[in-house]
């Protein structure tokens, strides 16, 4: 290959429609990775904001003519409807065969209906599957519980049934370990972990990014903060979910006169119960769908800090976020957020039931000279990281050619 002329690399993701942490993360990274490589997205549920960011970088994108969209209900689950449907929905991409055939590689990342594609890749294809984490459906019991933590079904029964799912998820990534061109990253040690935990898996860890200039340090940009109190409020962000530690949260601010202000929305039935919950705690409660990255800067920059209860978080972006925007981060002493907030030194890392340790935690919060110091330190941890898409592109592109 001339060494003057940049590899082909299909980047590829099968659904774009929640628009969380991994669908923004490489949404951040593609303008990079288009300027080490000959790009092009493919996709089986595409967003506005993935077409947009394709659009501004002349980045083919790759769909079919109706988009995927993962089967809802138990007997789906049970029955692994979505991997037959979304290995359909990757078939009736136009020319997707012919895009496989001459890419140099793909980067797959990992997500509801994305490891499907296997089924359709050469097998002498350079693939790197970045497993942001093992289907958690299938894995752990966190998704089987309804937003205040109770079993939506009998769990042993849960389990029990979905054996056959993950029998063929165990055996299509098994397909992919066995090739010889595989490779492999988290983007957390936590999650490089599980990987080995679930599938045996010896993968490399490929950090996330966050852009300084989508989350600037300063308010000259900000737009008008969207939060439409006068109160002092965290802000939580993620779809309302007991995984996510939505209800949590809201016990934990019981007594704190915080309000808080979660960004990400969620299905009706949990909205509804974590208002009723709020009352019943005395705690403001302000519910917002997505934000635009400028709205959700200024909501962050109002926030006396951004907190998470998360449960067995892969990585998390909102703690770099907050770090980039310098207000404080409080977060759950589990998962991914370990590795990226140094305890007391920016910012505070809190066991889940030490209730005393955050309500301390959120008035040192306050204090002028500790948000300064966390900013610090915050901004440091980013650049110790090396945060940046340059740089997760520039560790990508030597994972899958270099190794």
């Amino acid at each position: 290959m001339n060494p003057d002329k940049k590899s082909k690399l299909l980047v590829a993701k099968g659904s774009f429609e929640a628009m969380g942490g991994a669908e923004r993360d490489l949404i951040r990274t593609l303008p990079a990775l288009n300027q080490l490589f000959e790009v092009k997205v493919a996709t089986i549920h595409i967003s506005p904001e993935l077409t947009n960011v394709c659009q501004n970088e002349g980045i083919e994108l790759l769909h079919p003519e109706k988009k995927w969209n993962l089967p809802k209900g138990v007997l789906s689950t049970i029955l692994d409807r979505g991997t037959d449907t979304a290995s359909i929905a990757w078939q009736n991409i136009p020319r997707i065969r012919e895009y496989l055939l001459e890419s140099d590689a793909i980067h797959l990342v990992s997500g509801d209906g994305s490891l499907p594609l296997i089924n359709h890749i050469p097998e002498e294809k350079i693939v790197h599957l970045y497993l942001l984490e093992p289907h958690r459906g299938l894995y752990e019991d966190t998704l089987h519980r309804r937003v205040d933590g109770s079993p939506k079904q009998n769990i042993f029964i849960t389990n029990l049934l979905l054996s056959r799912a993950r029998k063929r998820d165990q055996k299509l990534l098994n397909s992919l370990i066995k090739r010889k061109n595989s490779k492999f990253s988290g983007n957390s040690k936590f999650s490089t972990d599980r990987a080995k935990t679930v599938y045996g898996i010896d993968a490399e860890i490929l950090w996330p990014c966050v852009d300084i200039s989508e989350f600037p340090s300063n308010d000259d940009e900000d737009s008008q903060n969207p939060y439409p109190y006068n109160d002092d409020y965290v802000v939580c962000i993620g779809r309302a979910s007991w995984a996510k530690g939505t209800w949590e949260t809201i016990a934990m601010l019981e007594g704190t006169d915080l309000s808080l202000a979660h960004v990400g929305g969620g299905e009706p039935k949990a909205i509804s119960k974590l208002v009723n919950h709020a009352k019943s705690k005395h705690v403001g409660l302000w519910i917002s769908p997505k934000l635009s990255s400028p709205d959700l800067v200024s909501l962050m920059r109002g926030a006396r800090a951004i907190v998470s209860m998360a449960h067995s978080e892969s990585f998390g972006l909102s703690p770099i976020e907050a770090f980039a925007v310098g207000t404080p981060a409080i977060f759950v002493d589990e998962g991914g957020f370990k590795e990226t907030i140094v305890d007391g030194k920016n910012g505070r890392l809190i066991p889940r039931i030490e209730i005393s340790s955050w309500h301390n935690a959120l008035t040192e919060a306050k204090l002028d000279k500790i948000r300064n110091n966390w900013k610090i330190a915050g901004l440091e941890r980013i650049s110790e990281l090396n945060l940046s898409p340059e740089k997760h592109a520039e560790r990508l592109k030597e994972i899958i050619f270099n190794h």
